[in-house]
């Protein structure tokens, strides 16, 4: 009997490219599901393949066991024994370089643009680049699979009853918020998301998404506020955190990780976009061009400031704000 062919795809981080690799694995495995495949990334993000029930999964241990060029050799090693027929590097960083040093299999790796958005960047061009859902399937298309997206991803709500997530009234459609991302610049202000959420709270059910102490404290102090608001940040593991996810009727995310999560599950994202902008290739998967809210470019011209939203120009450091509580209001109303 013939062996199937043992694909290792290699995505170490961060937690929103991991989350756009699930629907493209999705697409692969429809288009041909005779690969055996193991995942090589941050054991955190494991649970966002969860649907995969054949997948083997590896930990990339940064901080301990592969740390350094002493730990890559170990983690080289390790592969090793797999008897890995062709690796997908998704991330294509020095790690994964080194990795393809000592490799002597096939090893196919992804095209980052960097150039492109380089340009994009510096105000040179300004058109839609390759989105970084293609770019991963390009990878995969190296192999001679045509990997394309699918018409429809929703995966099946979860039942969240044994969360026991009280809200007053309960309205029945529920509207998910994550409003903030790893840098400035592509946050919008407290007070214009309390603005909506405002607006919002009597006609809807509202779980507030986010990490860290300083979120958690600010969302409680803003769901404190209001009867049908809950928040969610550091309340319930990240695998939770999918589940009552998989229920939302539309996500209201930054240009962030929750956005992806909400995307692999096939929940309707609406991202708000401050220094950074869609054209960049990183819109969550399979949202329409109108889900995009996004800063108006004839009065901050530089946007996008940079890809990950972490240069400000001067007289940029409020872009976002310029987007109105209004604007946002009727865009989920509409959406939902």
């Amino acid at each position: 009997m013939k062996k199937s062919k043992h694909l290792l795809i290699i995505r170490l981080s961060s937690m929103g490219d991991v989350a756009m690799t699930v629907p493209v694995l999705r697409e692969l495995k429809k288009a041909n599901s005779s690969y055996k495949i193991s995942i090589l990334t941050n054991a955190h993000y494991f649970c966002f393949f969860r649907e995969f029930k054949d997948l083997n999964l590896i930990k990339f241990d940064k901080k301990q066991r592969h740390k350094g060029l002493i730990g890559l050799i170990k983690l080289y090693k390790e592969l090793s024994k797999l008897e890995i027929d062709y690796v997908i590097d998704l991330h294509n960083v020095l790690r994964t370089k080194f990795l393809k040093l000592l490799f002597k299999i096939p090893f196919y790796q992804i095209d980052k643009g960097r150039l492109e958005k380089q340009k994009l960047t510096s105000g040179k061009v300004f058109k839609a680049l390759k989105n970084t859902h293609q770019r991963y399937r390009d990878v995969f298309n190296k192999l001679g699979v045509i990997v394309t997206p699918l018409i429809n991803s929703q995966v099946d709500k979860v039942d969240i009853s044994n969360l026991k997530i009280r809200l007053e009234n309960n309205p029945i459609k529920i509207i998910g918020i994550a409003p903030f991302a790893a840098h400035k610049g592509k946050v919008y202000s407290t007070k214009q998301m309390e603005a909506v959420i405002k607006d919002l709270n009597n006609d809807f059910s509202i779980f507030l998404f986010g990490g860290g102490q300083k979120e958690e404290n600010s969302l409680d102090k803003l769901a404190s506020k209001y009867t049908n608001v809950v928040n969610l940040a550091n309340k319930y593991s990240l695998e939770q955190q999918m589940d009552i996810m998989s229920n939302l009727n539309i996500m209201v995310s930054m240009d962030s990780a929750n956005g992806h999560i909400a995307a692999l599950l096939g929940v309707n994202v609406l991202t708000i976009w401050g220094l950074t902008h869609p054209y960049a290739g990183f819109s969550p998967y399979g949202q329409k061009d109108t889900n995009n809210i996004m800063v108006k470019r004839s009065k901050f011209p530089k946007i996008p400031t940079s890809i990950y939203g972490n240069k400000t120009p001067v007289g940029y450091e409020n872009a976002i704000n310029s987007i109105t509580s209004k604007e946002v209001i009727s865009r989920i109303r509409e959406s939902i």
